[in-house]
């Protein structure tokens, strides 16, 4: 499986999106699940720079494998930070207006509706979070 390993900061944000673009244009996936991926893993990839080590900073990485029939993307993100489980947590109300929701949630949800499947793990001090998207 291809992968990228390198310090989670914003900084290396376009060093994952180099990466997956590589791997979806070699794969022919089409421009609009490109897109949805990538929105997918930016807004995971944030995350863990953001609050996986803070204030300190760590690695990730970011493995990706695409297989055939039916032609699937898997995507793995793994960091030795806090642990958080973005699956279990609680989608915000968006129907509600934005003074009345409270702060954060909306990148993870973003995730969640530009994938069909994400799963957690927390195995041996590593936060494992996978990604599924048909392509």
């Amino acid at each position: 499986m291809p992968k990228i390993t390198l310090d989670a900061t914003i900084d290396n944000l376009s060093a994952v999106q180099a990466f997956l673009e590589e791997i979806l244009e070699a794969a022919g996936c089409p421009m609009t699940k490109q897109l949805q991926i990538q929105v997918a893993a930016e807004e995971i990839y944030v995350n863990v720079a953001s609050y996986a080590y803070a204030p300190e900073t760590g690695s990730v990485t970011v493995s990706a494998e695409i297989s055939e029939a039916p032609a699937e993307l898997t995507l793995v993100f793994t960091d030795s930070g806090i642990p958080f489980d973005p699956v279990a947590r609680t989608d915000p109300d968006v129907s509600l207006p934005a003074a009345e929701r409270g702060i954060g949630g909306l990148g993870i949800l973003l995730a969640k509706k530009n994938t069909d499947e994400m799963l957690y793990e927390y195995t041996d001090g590593k936060n494992i979070l996978t990604m599924k998207k048909k392509l």
